[in-house]
């Protein structure tokens, strides 16, 4: 192995790699979404493929499936690599004016994107705030305002918008707005069609960037909770305490018939269970890759895509993969024929995902990142 291979398999100094893994492996599995591949597993005549199919689909309204927790995983994941950024930039010379204007830059290339994919997929301007991009264009541009306050400012702050947005909810006097838990007929379908300029707009919120905003701002305390002084032990112990008492609080809420675990308006239930899942996942990780040293050189497979995630993202959602599938497609029905319909579209879909993983290494390869 010669020292440039070995530069490219070795983590940085200092980095914590289990971020990096964590943002990759998030958005490689939204790649695989954008590739068609877990819709094939519905067309499956066995339980575990169909159980499996339900899990990496929404839940239609009250509940929660596995893959309700990938954009609140990726919107924490964004929090939690704020304060290193910052110290990078500190480190190399930057100002606090610098790196507060480079934030509100950030934020606004973030709303940008996020109206331009709208934009792209209506053939109008639509202005909403249901993509992951325009959500975090406001939860980042929030949580790095308030980073430097201490923790339990931060703590109280995201508690108080939970509170808030439950409240406006239950208490929203519109009539035919006014069923807080109830598709169409809350106050997100109120704000949707104010927005929209129609009667009856998507069950996605646009107003779930203000509660989501708790998953960013989680996240960077997450984050400086890393890079604190304080012994991995000590940092391990704080992570599983915070990720736990986050989902009794989110389950408890929603069993209790309090306030309904529903992905689509992000109630508060469902921004404590997310985040309390991503806490864990977040210190499973960590534990894994910086403390135990496990998987770090094959994590590398994940860190690649996590290092352009914008752009794989920004890729697959102007419809880049329907690109991709059109290659693959012919000759995965001229070599994979005898497998039926379904191996087909397997093949296919994992050819695409493949592909945009590929991308992602070429661009890693010859050390194009691309960032806002």
């Amino acid at each position: 192995m010669n020292s440039n291979t070995q530069t490219m398999n070795s983590p940085l100094p200092g980095r914590v790699t289990s971020i990096d893994f964590f943002r990759g492996f998030t958005m490689f599995l939204l790649a695989g979404e954008a590739a068609h591949l877990f819709s094939q597993f519905d067309n499956f005549d066995n339980s575990v493929m169909l159980f499996l199919g339900t899990q990496f689909s929404h839940h239609e309204w009250h509940g929660l499936h596995f893959w309700d927790l990938i954009q609140p995983f990726f919107m924490f994941i964004v929090g939690v690599a704020i304060p290193f950024a910052v110290a990078n930039r500190i480190k190399k010379g930057d100002s606090n004016k610098t790196i507060t204007l480079h934030a509100y830059k950030r934020s606004f290339l973030l709303l940008f994107l996020g109206w331009a994919l709208y934009f792209v997929a209506e053939g109008k301007l639509v202005f909403q705030f249901q993509n992951v991009l325009a959500q975090l264009s406001v939860t980042y541009l929030v949580a790095f305002l308030i980073m430097k306050k201490d923790f339990k400012f931060q703590l109280i702050f995201t508690l108080l918008i939970l509170l808030l947005i439950d409240l406006a909810y239950r208490f929203f006097p519109v009539e035919g707005f006014n069923h807080p838990w109830i598709c169409y007929e809350n106050l997100g379908a109120w704000v949707n069609n104010k927005i929209e300029g129609v009667d009856k707009a998507s069950t996605w919120a646009s107003l779930n960037c203000v509660s989501t905003t708790a998953h960013t701002v989680w996240g960077v305390l997450c984050g400086k909770l890393l890079m604190s002084d304080k012994s991995a032990a000590k940092k391990i112990k704080t992570l599983i305490i915070a990720g736990i008492s986050a989902l009794a609080i989110g389950y408890s809420l929603d069993l209790l018939n309090i306030t309904p675990i529903i992905k689509r308006i992000a109630t508060s239930s469902f921004v404590f269970v997310s985040g309390g899942w991503a806490i864990l996942a977040l210190c499973f990780s960590y534990w894994l890759i910086d403390i135990k040293k496990r998987f770090v050189k094959s994590s590398l497979f994940f860190r690649i895509v996590g290092m352009n995630c914008i752009f794989i993202y920004l890729f697959f959602e102007v419809g880049a993969n329907g690109i991709l599938n059109k290659i693959f497609a012919p000759f995965s029905a001229l070599l994979f024929s005898w497998g039926g319909e379904l191996t087909v579209g397997i093949i296919t879909s994992l050819s695409v995902w493949g592909a945009m993983w590929y991308i992602c290494y070429w661009l890693y390869k010859n050390k194009l990142f691309i960032k806002i």
